[in-house]
């Protein structure tokens, strides 16, 4: 199989469309204007000698390696720092060249250690590869006298030696083998954006510096990897390869964690992964990472994995290890009791957002196939199922319209409800380094997030509006862009339907929908509305990013249509650098919902009512297909305790923890006879099941994830299914054991199907993905290449459609009781519910869930940061540490929901979007106070929880 190589062609490409022409040793190659010599050498196929250049980050010119020779010119110029230039001659190999390099390298190596042998990099140093290079033999220069090798010199102290940093646990930082080359610095600065780095004193004492000389588990390190991949020598080295050693095959995958859908190099020494490497031909990531994706995947080894199959009968009982014959044939038959005695629609099941297409589509097909009905829901229900109502009303279709490419054309950027530097790192990276270019930022959001502030970052506009007023400050802004004209006619003339635009218009334009009245609404200064309107109507080419903020409301759907207005009032559609781009949770909540996981949808966004569409597939899979619409999540639930819905398949996902009214869930649950986990972990929503299907991490199957610019990636199989077997082969054979005549053979297959009934996908198959390395759908035959920019002559539904938002209060309210309002979000090093994410050194950033408190707020109730508190609401109450910022404003608190000690959503209330039954995470009235230990719920919870946990060990025969 071999390692996946990657030329690293030193220096960035140019994106000058002139080209230039010259030769290098002789040999003619053609490069865009603006290529520095090294790279257009390499593009001819000759590898010049470098070690401070690589093409992740600008050239440098520092190590003196890359010099070459110009005829024409005197010296010898550094290739990394010189552009070509028509009918330039270049000679990379003279004898000159050859003595400065050899005495370049000699000093390298005179100051760091030769224990080569012993070195984890052995095999992948590029200073031990370059010193070959050059041809070093010999180095003249011995250790005596100052060098940064040595703990000791001649039995005294060498205060220019440093110990290794292991504080990070990921990497090491060893400061003996550096040789201030600052690629680190530079990838810290350039690709990720976080500056956390900085190089030190100046000549022979420089070095390389996390922060104010810290340690980098003390410094703003986000441990996204970019200094490690960029490292030349062992300075930076990631512990797994310490521990395991160098790789020895590699294999491209996609992440499993958020809607990035990052490329990596699955890197292994037999059936053991070595490391993540980032992909630098992954269109979504363009070789870039975060600390989930590039370390945080320890959770496929973790010894609380389940790898066998069990069942129970009672949820109060422990649990029983089984065979998977018996555990599906359990299944199976307790499924059709259910149907008998309950009827057809009294089971269904719920597809994840964590699995690939193939997987989805299978569950969903079960549902419909062999349940016979549409009970078939997904996590999207509760993040972005607004936006697929939303984006579909006004444009005709469920999706985002730009490639992640596209930010790097955008001059205005407006954030709505999103914290892209916590919840989608790798795209946030692009955002901010296109931020530091000049484009300016725009920020809706009821917390200062990062990119409000940062390193080179400042926001021009920061509106924090109080949670539930999103609708009327996105229609403020639509009324200063209509009352001051600043309006697209002549986009909205030819691609929207003009009288609709009126009527919208007139309503925008009502005095109640003023900056003026809205800021007292929300607490918002009337000019800062005023202003950000104008910038983004007239400053250029304006894109808009939204997040669960957005969606996650009682008028999430009305928020996401009057986001489309204010894009298509300001003519930002169909081009790159516009756009309405949803940032999605999950590594394929796109996916999940294209499969088909709505229960009024069939895969590709058709109405189940549609005869032409059933038709397609009652052929296919050979049944009647139900023509209404069936339960969604929370009716499910509501159905359970009711008592007509008995029997759940929940596939790769954990709703007692991630679905609000955390207690109507456990009683719908604990209402049901027969729920099915398919998962890793023994899950809370495990508690209350009476089967438990070991399921497969994405290391362990082939298949595809779609990502949030609706990219279709490849997920391919690096090890062997540690449970025996695949999500999607689990899924086949539980519909065998209920006897669907399924054959699957691989993955592939499914796709087949896939594209054979689902018009966006028609082009896509396996053998299309690996030649395309990714495609973005619609991919058919208009469009056989993908989509990477949505509506460009025209809207998928013809003409784009204006709809009035008006503002309804949500109904939850403060008062004397609950005078606070909570919000919820995510963090960094951990992911949605943290199944994958707790058991992991993660942990190590965020061991618990804090709740942010303004300090004004904190004084009035005397409390203290980290002191315990009671976060209580009308659903219910739990007890966290409180944290004392005014990142939030008064009158507004904020949590996390990655721990289930704390479960949050035992707060959240049953409010949901009026559309799509979305839950209103984003506003719940609450009080805080001071606490002495966990409530009684949390008490309750974990006794419940660990009583349930329990597995029946095998007694030995007698």
């Amino acid at each position: 199989m071999g390692l996946v190589q990657e030329i690293d062609y030193g220096t960035p490409a140019s994106t000058s469309e002139k080209q230039v022409t010259l030769t290098v040793d002789g040999f003619t190659v053609t490069v865009p204007e603006g290529t520095s010599i090294m790279r257009a050498s390499m593009e001819a196929g000759i590898a010049i000698p470098k070690l401070c250049a690589t093409d992740m980050v600008d050239a440098f010119g520092s190590c003196r390696l890359c010099l070459v020779e110009i005829d024409g010119r005197n010296g010898t110029p550094s290739s990394c720092t010189t552009p070509v230039a028509p009918g330039m001659a270049v000679h990379t190999q003279t004898g000159r060249l050859k003595d400065i390099r050899r005495g370049v390298m000699e000093l390298y190596i005179s100051d760091h250690p030769l224990d080569c042998l012993t070195c984890a990099a052995n095999g992948d140093c590029e200073l031990q590869t370059q010193a070959g290079v050059v041809g070093l033999r010999d180095v003249r220069y011995g250790y005596e006298g100052d060098n940064h090798v040595f703990k000791k010199n001649d039995g005294a102290e060498n205060f220019k030696w440093m110990a290794k940093d292991e504080s990070n646990p990921y990497f090491t930082y060893d400061p003996s083998k550096c040789i201030v080359c600052s690629r680190c610095v530079r990838a810290c600065e350039e690709v990720q954006g976080t500056f956390a780095l900085t190089i030190e004193g100046r000549g022979f004492e420089s070095r390389v510096s996390p922060g104010m000389h810290q340690l980098f588990i003390d410094s703003e390190c986000v441990s996204c990897g970019a200094c490690v991949q960029a490292c030349p020598t062992a300075t930076l080295s990631e512990k797994s390869v310490i521990k395991i050693g160098q790789p020895e095959h590699s294999v491209v995958t996609t992440c499993a964690y958020c809607g990035v859908g990052c490329s990596f190099k699955a890197e292994m020494r037999g059936d053991e992964l070595v490391r993540m490497v980032p992909y630098k031909d992954g269109k979504a990531n363009r070789g870039h990472s975060c600390v989930k994706g590039r370390f945080a995947y320890g959770y496929s080894t973790h010894k609380e994995r389940i790898l066998n199959p069990m069942i129970r009968e009672k949820v109060t009982d422990p649990w029983r290890e089984v065979s998977w014959e018996e555990a599906l044939t359990h299944t199976a038959n307790e499924f059709r009791r259910i149907q008998y005695q309950y009827g057809r629609t009294s089971i269904g099941g719920i597809t994840s957002s964590r699995c690939t297409n193939e997987e989805t589509y299978l569950v969903q097909k079960l549902i419909r196939q062999g349940f016979r009905n549409n009970n078939v829901d997904t996590c999207a229900r509760v993040c972005h199922s607004p936006t697929g109502y939303g984006l579909g009303q006004t444009f005709g279709t469920s999706a985002g319209t730009q490639d992640f490419d596209s930010i790097e054309q955008t001059d205005v950027v407006m954030i709505i409800g999103a914290n892209p530097t916590d919840a989608h790192p790798v795209f946030a990276s692009r955002m901010k380094k296109r931020l530091r270019k000049g484009a300016k930022l725009i920020v809706l959001d009821p917390r200062r997030t990062d990119i409000v502030r940062s390193a080179h970052i400042e926001a021009q506009h920061h509106l924090p509006l109080k949670p539930g007023t999103n609708v009327a400050v996105v229609t403020a802004l639509a009324h200063v862009i209509v009352t001051e004209g600043l309006f697209a006619e002549a986009f909205i003339r030819e691609r929207c339907d003009w009288d609709e635009f009126q009527d919208w218009a007139s309503f925008v334009a009502l005095p109640e929908n003023s900056p003026e009245v809205v800021g007292q609404l929300a607490n918002v200064d009337p000019e800062e509305i005023r202003s950000a309107a104008r910038l983004f109507a007239a400053g250029g080419n304006g894109a808009i990013y939204y997040g669960l903020g957005v969606t996650e409301h009682s008028q999430g759907s009305t928020t996401v249509i009057a986001i489309a207005n204010l894009a298509m009032a300001t003519g930002n559609i169909g081009r790159p650098g516009v756009g309405v781009n949803p940032l999605r949770g999950q590594n394929n909540v796109q996916g999940s919902c294209d499969m088909g996981s709505f229960p009024h949808e069939l895969p590709g966004y058709r109405h189940v009512s549609g005869d032409a569409v059933r038709d397609i597939y009652e052929t296919l899979w050979g049944v009647k297909l139900d023509d209404e619409p069936g339960l969604r999540i929370p009716n499910m639930l509501d159905a359970a305790v009711d008592g007509s819905f008995k029997g759940l398949y929940v596939q790769g996902e954990d709703i007692l923890q991630s679905d609000p009214d955390t207690k109507h869930v456990a009683a719908g649950l604990a209402a049901m006879e027969c729920v099915v986990v398919h998962d890793l972990f023994l899950n809370e929503t495990a508690n209350y099941a009476h089967v438990f299907l070991p399921g497969s991490t994405f290391l362990e199957k082939d298949g595809t994830f779609t990502n949030a610019e609706r990219r279709i990636n490849r997920v391919r199989k690096v090890m062997a299914p540690k449970n025996g077997l695949a999500d999607w082969e689990v899924t086949q054979k539980l519909a065998q054991a209920m006897g669907l005549a399924w054959n699957y053979q691989h993955p592939s297959e499914i796709m087949d199907e896939i594209a054979k009934t689902t018009p966006s996908f028609a082009k896509v198959s396996y053998d299309y993905l690996e030649k395309m390395g990714s495609v973005q759908w619609p991919c058919n035959e208009q469009a056989p290449e993908g989509t990477p920019i949505m509506h460009i002559s025209g809207f998928v539904r013809g003409k784009g459609k204006f709809i009035r938002t008006e503002y309804v209060a949500t109904d939850e309210r403060t008062g004397p009781r609950f005078p606070l309002l909570l919000t919820t979000g995510r963090i960094l090093s951990q992911y949605n519910v943290g199944a994958q994410t707790r058991r992991t050194d993660n942990v190590m950033w965020h061991s618990e869930d804090r709740l942010e408190i303004h300090p004004h707020d904190a004084e009035n109730r005397g409390l203290r940061d980290g002191d315990w508190v009671r976060l209580t609401s009308r659903s219910g109450e739990t007890t966290l540490r409180a944290l004392i910022t005014d990142k939030v404003s008064p009158g507004v608190v904020y949590t996390t929901f990655h721990h289930p000690d704390t479960q949050a959503n035992v707060i959240t209330t049953d409010f949901s979007d009026w559309a799509t039954n979305c839950p209103e995470y984003k506003v719940t009235a609450v009080q805080v106070g001071a606490s002495n230990g966990p409530s009684e719920w949390q008490r309750d919870y974990d006794e419940q929880a660990r009583n349930s946990r329990r597995i029946a060990t095998l007694e030995a025969a007698e």
